[in-house]
């Protein structure tokens, strides 16, 4: 199985503690004028996933070609470059997760917060590895499992930097939270947040990572993501904005640099010159107007001005997105090839179908798998809670 290219290929990241198990009650943030309900961030989320799955399935080549038994280019001409957009659903992803990261790790010990990040992240993972390599392995799959031993390591959430092949192609982005949380970890939740020392964070980070985009030092480039690091630093002002208030410049300042250079790399890393051999072209301008769509988003609930979107299925579909994203990707090969050259639907009917069947999934997961272990997980590894 091989590796997906970093800005082009994504799962969301966990977005963590919007969804907790039952009872679900919706996340509240802290803001100046008391606690709000944020049911439109899970909203966002399941936005950010579609666009995801939508690329994964209906906008790029590789083995989804072999599914569709020709490219998803043929299958979808109208369609397929809109869908080659949809992997800037991993950048939108990152913003909601520096804003909920911000949100969830304030007030807590360090040892709490790595209980909910471990819990939160694991469960779901390990069920999505194990099925994968399962279905994979069945003798009329068209796709080949990982041998048993790198299976094994991928269980840890450590293969790409041990160098191992990926079971699951979104893990990635998986990687990238793990980085972000531990920065945020030991230097912002291990002393304690306040305001002055998130503020020093951002700013910290942002010129660290510009420096070391300067060195070409990979070591650095791993520890400091500046490639990543804009659009977690973005979500952690709107986060400030939204706990202080709008009128908070140094929050403002550190949301506008973020989305500045957040764009610039959103842009290196997914226009390319027109060419025939590609299988799409980004426009420059849709790119950017992406980037700023979903900081804008995510602004937009931060000031609160998002408060109707205040339905309970946001909650639900906040549920599901983790699980959702886990195994859209490689189990969606198979269902498309099973639908489309199995059953002879056509290509408009098996793709709703397929994210239908993905999401269903998502539900048996976070139902059977996360509800029942994520508690016991958290409660072992700090049993003070």
């Amino acid at each position: 199985m091989t590796a997906a290219p970093q800005l082009t290929a994504g799962a969301p990241p966990a977005a963590p503690d919007l969804v907790t198990p039952a009872p679900q009650p919706a996340i509240r943030g802290r803001s100046r004028n008391g606690p709000s309900r944020l049911r439109a961030l899970d909203g966002l989320r399941l936005l950010a996933a579609l666009m995801v799955a939508a690329y994964h399935l209906g906008g790029r080549g590789g083995e989804i070609a072999q599914a569709w038994g020709g490219s998803p280019a043929q299958q979808f001409p109208t369609a397929a470059p809109l869908f080659a957009y949809g992997c800037l659903g991993v950048q939108i992803f990152f913003v909601i997760s520096g804003f909920v990261i911000c949100l969830s790790g304030w007030g807590r010990t360090l040892r709490a917060f790595i209980a909910s990040r471990i819990s939160r992240l694991y469960p779901a993972y390990w069920a999505a590895i194990l099925l994968i390599t399962a279905v994979f392995a069945l003798p009329w799959v068209a796709y080949k499992a990982l041998p048993p031993s790198e299976v094994l390591t991928n269980l840890t959430m450590l293969q790409q930097p041990l160098g191992v092949d990926r079971v699951l192609g979104v893990c990635w982005t998986l990687w990238a939270e793990m980085r972000f949380y531990a920065l945020f970890a030991l230097c912002v939740v291990l002393p304690g947040a306040t305001r002055g020392r998130v503020v020093l964070f951002c700013a910290g980070w942002t010129l660290a990572a510009a420096l070391a985009q300067a060195a070409h030092e990979p070591f650095l480039d791993t520890v400091l993501m500046p490639e990543y690091a804009p659009f977690f630093i973005g979500g952690i002002g709107l986060y400030l904005l939204h706990r202080y208030g709008a009128r908070d410049p140094i929050a403002w300042a550190i949301v506008l640099v973020s989305w500045l250079i957040g764009q610039h790399y959103a842009v290196a890393g997914l226009w390319h010159a027109p060419s025939a051999t590609a299988f799409s072209y980004r426009s420059t301008a849709v790119i950017i107007a992406l980037v700023t769509l979903g900081f804008a988003l995510v602004a937009a609930v931060a000031l609160g001005k998002l408060q109707w979107a205040d339905w309970r299925w946001l909650t639900v579909a906040g549920a599901l997105t983790y699980p959702f994203y886990l195994v859209h990707e490689h189990l969606g090969w198979v269902v498309v090839r099973a639908l489309h050259l199995g059953a002879g639907l056509p290509s408009y009917a098996t793709l709703p179908l397929t994210v239908g069947l993905m999401l269903l999934l998502a539900w048996v997961l976070h139902r059977f798998i996360e509800r029942p272990l994520t508690p016991v997980l958290k409660r072992s590894i700090d049993p003070r809670r």
